[in-house]
């Protein structure tokens, strides 16, 4: 026994997992995935399409199927160009030569012959035609001399009935080397039998029954190991296929060459009456498989009849890979993929990559970060969107930590300015211990109470709720926010699209997540402005219609300031150009450029009173123009406000940065990207 369990343990070998899903594989990264969709979405893709987007492009560390599919393209082009369909006829020629030549040897020391035979057998030898067809023809009644040039002209028909048979029944070229009569009679056989099955069955009068009776019959024929007659004539009409392809690749010549011939195999013209019925059966029942095809084969390397189908039946694969891959048609999945075709065209790595993105695709599918709407269409779900904007918050946490001198802002802070004071701990509070002043009441307690004493004073202290104190903080400021985002037709022209979303995303996250006090509302403003949820922001088109309306804009937030008259208004306008439409009094929207005066006027209007109901304003100009930078300086030193001009990259860390700032309890607005960390609001990403 002991030697047994040595014998297997020498005999284990270990590879990759390829037959199903990897029990002891990590669960797939989504982060990644979810990042690279997110992004997708903002630039204006359909969810359903940024998904295939990433599934196609692949990971950092992942293949995807544009990968896939080139190295399925390699192995088509390696297929056509290294080959060509010469091989049975160059076989013919090589045998045919070798006859002739071992017959003229045999003539030549045959000294016993009479001269006028061997100057007439010469004769024939020496009038064969050039076509490897018409020599075998006439040399059908040829008396030859030598025993090994006859083994070799009947080894031509029997090679000719052998690859024949394997074109439409793989394997057969091998199985029927040295085949008897025997064997033959058991080929013709099968074949009339298959035939009388397949027409029963094109004229749906056969059963189950006889297809069980053929199989029982002639089942040695037929490895796969069918179930039932579809099963049959799906691998036989396969094949079947791809051997017309491959004639049809041919030249004229070669296909009349090999039609001549075929009339040798075996010797026996009923082979070929029983093929040609069998194909004809098989296109009637399998009328959809690719008949008519052809490829441009012009390699060095001949192939057989038989090899040269299962090359075409490989390219067929190739191909159908190749459309699963694109994953174009309708309703299409990774699911679709064949892992059988694939792992035989390219191997178990192309299998794993691909059953990683199934995995990755059915994740994303079933983790609920996306569903399908009424529309049938996919969209990212609420868990999807605050996933994303997690991490641009980390993105802009990174950012604004490298402005900081690397300062880690993720923890910068406490909940509100500590005001010195202490007191008895509540339910609900989140304020910070006072531990000095916790022990203390500890100890107070136990001594009050005659805890026993031991040599070095009262033992351990053990606290309780009542003991517990916190430090006061300073009361927190309620604000309402109106972030204004420019959607004009300069934002999308000048790739400002997308950082415009990713700052509106990652602020909503922040506020939503970690200031659930505050209110926020999104305002987008085009030639007209409308309040947004962040999925619709997120998920707009770019808007090519002229105009920037920031006098709608305002409009709108002035109403949601006005909504809470106890909350700090904090207004943050992201823009790159002047105002060029405002709203008349009618509701119709004016448009003018430049900008026209009554448009400014109607702007500044409603900027005055967000400086009347206490908004704290800063702009975020985007752009190099010397006229905006003109206009939104002397707006923001009208209300009082400040300007950023950041990077694109910058415009989240600028955009949060300034809202941090406005919370502070202090109401600074600092440096460039504002107080970041004035009265930093806790650990405000995670």
């Amino acid at each position: 026994m002991a030697r047994a369990n040595r014998r297997l343990t020498r005999d284990a070998r270990y590879g990759k997992y390829v037959d199903g899903p990897d029990p002891l594989a990590p669960p797939v990264d989504l982060a990644e995935a979810l990042d690279a969709i997110g992004e997708d979405v903002m630039a204006g893709y359909s969810p359903e399409r940024a998904m295939r987007e990433f599934l196609r492009r692949g990971g950092k560390d992942q293949a995807g199927l544009d990968d896939i599919a080139r190295r399925v393209a390699e192995r088509r082009r390696e297929l056509t160009q290294r080959h060509n369909l010469d091989g049975t006829l160059q076989e013919v020629k090589e045998l045919l030569e070798r006859a002739v030549l071992e017959e003229r040897k045999q003539l030549a020391r045959d000294v016993e012959m009479d001269d006028s035979e061997r100057a007439f057998a010469e004769m024939q030898l020496d009038n064969l035609p050039p076509s490897p067809a018409a020599a075998v023809n006439q040399l059908s009644d040829y008396d030859w001399q030598s025993t090994s040039a006859r083994e070799d002209y009947e080894k031509i028909k029997d090679l000719l009935g052998r690859e024949m048979l394997d074109q439409r029944f793989a394997g057969m070229k091998n199985a029927l080397e040295n085949a008897t009569d025997e064997d033959r009679a058991a080929i013709n056989a099968m074949l009339e039998d298959l035939n009388e099955l397949l027409e029963a069955h094109n004229r749906g009068e056969d059963s189950q029954e006889q297809f069980d009776q053929f199989m029982a019959k002639h089942g040695d024929f037929f490895p796969e190991n069918p179930a039932n007659i579809d099963e049959l004539l799906d691998s036989l009409a396969q094949r079947a296929a791809a051997a017309q392809r491959m004639r049809n690749s041919m030249t004229q010549e070669q296909r009349d060459e090999l039609d001549a011939l075929a009339q040798q195999a075996f010797g026996s013209p009923e082979l070929m009456s029983s093929l040609a019925r069998l194909d004809g059966n098989l296109q009637s029942a399998r009328p959809g498989e690719d008949w008519g095809s052809s490829e441009q084969m012009d390699g060095e390397e001949g192939l057989g009849l038989g090899d040269g189908t299962g090359v075409f039946q490989d390219i067929a694969d190739l191909d159908e890979l190749s459309e699963q891959l694109s994953q174009s048609y309708n309703g299409s999945r990774m699911d679709d993929l064949d892992l059988d075709k694939l792992a035989r065209q390219l191997g178990d790595e192309a299998v794993v990559d691909a059953r990683t993105l199934q995995q990755l695709e059915q994740a994303l599918r079933d983790s609920g970060t996306m569903k399908r709407g009424t529309d049938g269409q996919l969209k990212l779900t609420p868990k999807a969107m605050r996933q994303l904007g997690k991490a641009l918050l980390r993105d802009v946490a990174n950012t604004m930590s490298g402005r900081q001198g690397n300062r880690d802002i993720r923890q910068a802070g406490a909940a509100g300015e500590r005001s010195g004071a202490t007191r008895e701990w509540a339910f609900g509070d989140t304020e910070p211990w006072d531990v000095t002043r916790t022990i203390t009441n500890a100890i107070t307690r136990l001594a009050g109470e005659g805890a026993p004493s031991t040599g070095s004073g009262i033992g351990p202290v053990r606290i309780e709720i009542g003991d517990v104190e916190v430090q006061e903080t300073e009361a927190r400021t309620q604000a309402c926010v109106a972030l204004l985002v420019d959607t004009s037709f300069s934002m999308a022209m000048d790739g400002r699209w997308v950082p415009m979303k990713r700052t509106a995303l990652a602020l909503h996250t922040l506020i939503t997540s970690r200031f659930r006090g505050d209110d926020l509302q999104l305002i987008g403003f085009g030639r007209h402005a409308e309040v947004m949820e962040i999925e619709e922001l997120t998920g707009l088109d770019a808007m090519y219609d002229k105009g920037t309306n920031l006098h709608h804009a305002l409009l709108l937030a002035n109403r949601h300031f006005r909504k809470h008259p106890n909350a700090q208004p904090v207004l943050l306008i992201v823009t790159d150009g002047e105002p060029t439409s405002h709203l008349e009094s009618s509701g119709e929207v004016f448009f003018s450029y430049p900008p026209h005066p009554v448009t400014v006027a109607y702007a500044v209007r409603e900027l005055d009173t967000s400086m009347r109901l206490g908004a704290q304003t800063t702009f975020f100009r985007l752009g190099e123009d010397p006229g905006l930078a003109r206009f939104i300086d002397s707006m923001a030193k009208r209300a009082g406000g400040t300007v950023v001009a950041p990077e694109l990259d910058d415009l989240g860390a600028a955009v949060v940065g300034s809202y941090l700032g406005s919370r502070s309890p202090r109401g600074a607005f600092g440096g460039g990207y504002g107080d970041m960390f004035g009265g930093g609001r806790g650990y405000w990403v995670d």
